[in-house]
């Protein structure tokens, strides 16, 4: 048994010998081939994040937000004028508030004293005062042509908290003439029978909302003027006006205002009134290229009701360079003895009192070219009812009689363009054609100017140097002679100059010529202006700095 055992193991070994060497055989004679069933593409694991679930912050009511849309910073058309509604400002530490004022005098040929101070009051954050004064007189070389013009305003701005401004203005003015155009001029007056003097005072007082952002914004104010001449007339006018206005988000809005003036005019012959009362509701669309006011003006003028419109619209093609403007609009002006005696100084008392109602549609365009050229064109058709007309008395002229035109229209054409440097060059250019008809009551517009053409020169030409210049062309009016001729005044051109040098720093010397061409000619029929005029004085500029805030 032991020896089948033996031979069996023996046997065993035998072959996994054999075996072995075999395979080692194989793997040195026959290359290893690799099949590579896929490529390795490592990855890791996504990591796991954290979500972020928590609510938004509510909304900061302390803090307004602010949207100012930025105008062209040339882009300045004087032909309207435009309220001041300085928003408030954060007071800089490192600046403190200068108060600038001044004392100009002077003296000219036809004896001519010029005098005008300017003063200011105020530390610059709560309270803003300012006040003018001004005095010039002249005496021509024909017998009686002379005047005095004296002139005091006041400005006042007083902040009462953070939401609120106060604003206060007053004036008064004493003006000194005699009537001189009359004719012919051998006639003989005495001095005190041609004297005219006319005074008035005015004040007015407001409230103002500044929040950028109020949901209602509203602008109240009240006033009173008082006018007198001479000859035992008498004139006063309360005003108010109560604008209120609400904002619907940042596109639409709707406004409100009461407007009025109570006139009480007295007289030798009689006492007149002259009321007027109108609302003015609109809603208003505002978006950055487009701009439209939609409402109507119901108004109440001497009991007498009429429905005016309240339309405009501007849409702006290329920002600020190119605006579109359309309009039909209604409003009046007053016929007032202080404002007919602004406008003509030798009328004689009115014998009615009314105002003229006027509805104008308008096209036109403008906007700027380049960075320093602006242009403004438009046409408008106007329709007047109650306009008032100047004529010649009948005796010797020396007075004009205010008439009452019932109806007027009127094509207007209006241009402008002016070219802006910074504050170193401005100039600004202006013409105004008119072409009236449907007259009624009347042959011709006795005192008004179909054609008028203006121009202004601001030219800061060195540090200490610079030079103003204006020139003023009319068309000659339309007059009446006593036989009841109707003629036209020769057209009229008048051009001043100014000179100004700073000689120190509170200094400076200035040099003013008026008519420079010495042209002849009238404004009103049979009143000659002065010929050529030269004044020449200095200017004293001092301030008062307030403590640093």
């Amino acid at each position: 048994m032991m020896k089948q055992t033996s031979i069996f193991v023996l046997l065993m070994v035998t072959v996994f010998s054999s075996y072995g060497q075999r395979r080692t055989t194989l793997d040195t004679t026959k290359p290893t081939t690799v099949v590579v069933t896929s490529s390795f593409k490592p990855t890791l694991r996504g990591a796991a994040k954290i979500n972020f679930s928590a609510a938004t912050p509510a909304a900061d009511t302390n803090r307004p937000n602010l949207y100012y849309t930025i105008p062209s910073q040339n882009l300045f058309f004087t032909y309207q004028p435009t309220p001041l509604q300085p928003l408030a400002l954060t007071v800089d530490t490192g600046f403190s508030w200068q108060n600038n004022n001044y004392v100009k005098a002077g003296y000219g040929n036809f004896t001519t004293p010029y005098v005008r101070v300017g003063l200011s009051f105020g530390d610059g954050v709560k309270s803003v005062v300012n006040v003018h004064a001004k005095h010039v007189s002249s005496k021509g070389q024909l017998p009686f042509q002379q005047f005095s013009k004296t002139n005091i305003t006041g400005l006042g701005i007083f902040n009462a908290n953070n939401k609120t401004e106060w604003n206060a203005n007053a004036h008064f003015d004493i003006s000194n003439q005699f009537r001189y155009g009359f004719k012919p001029e051998t006639l003989v007056f005495t001095k005190d029978s041609l004297k005219q003097n006319f005074s008035a005072f005015g004040a007015r007082l407001g409230l103002r909302n500044k929040q950028a952002e109020a949901p209602i914004d509203y602008n109240p104010s009240v006033g009173i003027d008082m006018f007198n001449d001479n000859r035992n007339a008498n004139e006063s006018t309360l005003s108010f006006a109560l604008p209120v206005s609400k904002r619907f988000g940042r596109i639409f809005s709707f406004g409100v205002g009461l407007y009025g003036d109570v006139t009480a005019l007295k007289t030798p012959a009689a006492t007149y009134d002259n009321n007027l009362f109108y609302l003015t509701p609109a809603v208003q669309f505002k978006t950055p290229n487009v701009n439209v006011n939609a409402g109507f003006t119901p108004s109440w003028d001497n009991s007498t009701f009429n429905l005016l419109p309240n339309f405009t619209a501007e849409a702006k093609i290329k920002e600020e360079r190119f605006v579109i403007q359309l309009g039909w609009v209604g409003y009046y002006h007053g016929n007032t003895y202080q404002n007919l005696s602004t406008f003509n100084p030798w009328i004689a008392q009115p014998t009615f009192s009314n105002n003229t109602r006027v509805k104008e549609q308008y096209a036109g365009v403008k906007g700027s070219a380049g960075n320093h050229f602006t242009y403004n064109s438009k046409i408008s058709l106007l329709n007047y009812n109650n306009v008032a007309l100047f004529i010649n008395d009948t005796v010797d002229g020396k007075t004009f009689n205010v008439m009452n035109a019932k109806t007027l229209r009127s094509v207007r054409v209006h241009g402008e363009v002016g070219y802006t440097v910074q504050e170193k060059f401005a100039f600004l250019a202006g013409v105004t054609f008119n072409q009236f008809s449907n007259l009624a009551g009347f042959d011709k517009p006795y005192g008004l100017l179909p054609l008028e053409i203006t121009g202004s020169l601001r030219w800061h030409l060195l540090k200490d140097l610079s030079v103003t210049s204006d020139v003023f062309f009319w068309d000659g009016p339309q007059y009446r002679t006593k036989i009841n001729e109707n003629l036209k005044q020769k057209p009229g051109i008048d051009m001043n100059l100014g000179i100004e040098l700073g000689i120190t720093p509170k200094f400076s010397g200035w040099l003013q010529f008026n008519n420079l061409f010495n042209n002849d000619y009238q404004r009103w029929n049979q009143y000659r202006v002065l010929g050529f005029n030269v004044l020449a004085g200095v200017v004293y500029s001092f301030g008062q700095q307030s403590p640093k805030k």
